[in-house]
């Protein structure tokens, strides 16, 4: 092994036991306490109300808490004078009744008019859901068939297991502390699916590589050196990429709280399981120069006159 290189795969069992710890933890959370879903797969009612003067987004959640609304979800729309109220229920009164709330708890300080309500039934919601999933199930369907097809079935077969880590701890996260799921949180689950390929394929390409260059090497010590390489491009990105999620999580406001959130967890998974998942399944099944060598074809010539 080379001096300076990292020996990230002398701990792989341990990263293993580790691995298989918080797998099952999510999906004993994700299957125990479920995931708390938002209205846009339960179903509810859509407010708009338009104020006279731009609306303090807290202030308006503050008054829906003590009007008794407190699992409202309350976000801007188009205009700073514009917001949207959710709620679950089906009541063609409900929006009168916030507006009265609302108008009741400010005192007329700044009056504010129902523009529209909209509901949205539990049918729409469970067509989301499945169509949801099914989007999931088809990238995971097409990472799979585009990593066999540009390195090998085996990198394929790494990919796909790291992938699935990371959205299943992802999920085990946003279920065990009920954080809403609704289309923003759907929205990165499936960046983190882009993200982690992203920082697995990095890796991958630089193993191959250094099958060509390492002819003597092991492949532990070729995949040692291979992270090694690439371990400086992975820090850089995740932690830009971690700076910028903390930024939306404390500033972008309750709306994208849980987008932020499954993006945080999903970053940290991701590059922990391009390094620890996708490279020791290589390990496990074998990986070989051999597998990289294109199969030859035969080709049969006519020799009779």
């Amino acid at each position: 092994m080379k001096l300076g290189t990292i020996n990230f795969m002398g701990v792989r069992n341990f990263a293993f036991a580790l691995t298989m710890i918080l797998t099952l933890l999510a999906l004993f959370s994700w299957f125990y306490k479920g995931l708390n879903f938002g209205l846009d797969f339960t179903g509810g009612t859509q407010i708009e109300l338009a104020y006279e003067r731009p609306a303090e987004l807290d202030k308006v959640r503050a008054e829906l808490v003590a009007a008794g609304y407190g699992e409202a979800v309350v976000q801007s729309f188009g205009a700073t004078t514009d917001v949207v109220v959710r709620l679950q229920g089906d009541d063609p009164q409900l929006g009168n009744k916030v507006a009265a709330a609302l108008r009741e708890r400010n005192g007329g300080d700044n009056p504010v008019q129902v523009k529209r309500v909209e509901y949205v039934g539990p049918q729409v919601g469970e067509e989301l859901r499945d169509q949801g999933g099914l989007g999931m199930l088809l990238a995971l369907g097409g990472i799979l068939i585009y990593v066999a097809f540009r390195f090998q079935w085996k990198f394929a077969v790494g990919a796909i297991l790291s992938l699935v880590h990371d959205v299943v701890v992802t999920m085990g996260i946003l279920s065990f502390f009920q954080i809403t799921f609704d289309l923003t949180v759907l929205a990165a689950v499936l960046a983190i699916i882009g993200y982690s390929l992203n920082d697995t394929i990095v890796v991958f390409d630089r193993v191959r590589e250094n099958f060509r260059v390492l002819r003597k090497a092991s492949l532990i010590e070729n995949i040692n050196i291979s992270t090694t390489q690439t371990l400086l491009r992975t820090m850089a990105t995740s932690i830009s990429t971690l700076l910028a999620i903390v930024a939306l999580l404390f500033f972008a406001g309750d709306n994208l709280f849980g987008f932020s959130i499954a993006l945080f967890v999903g970053v940290l998974a991701g590059t922990y399981s391009s390094i620890y998942i996708a490279n020791v399944v290589l390990i496990w099944l074998n990986l070989t120069s051999e597998d990289l060598i294109p199969t030859a074809t035969v080709t049969e010539v006519d020799e009779r006159p």
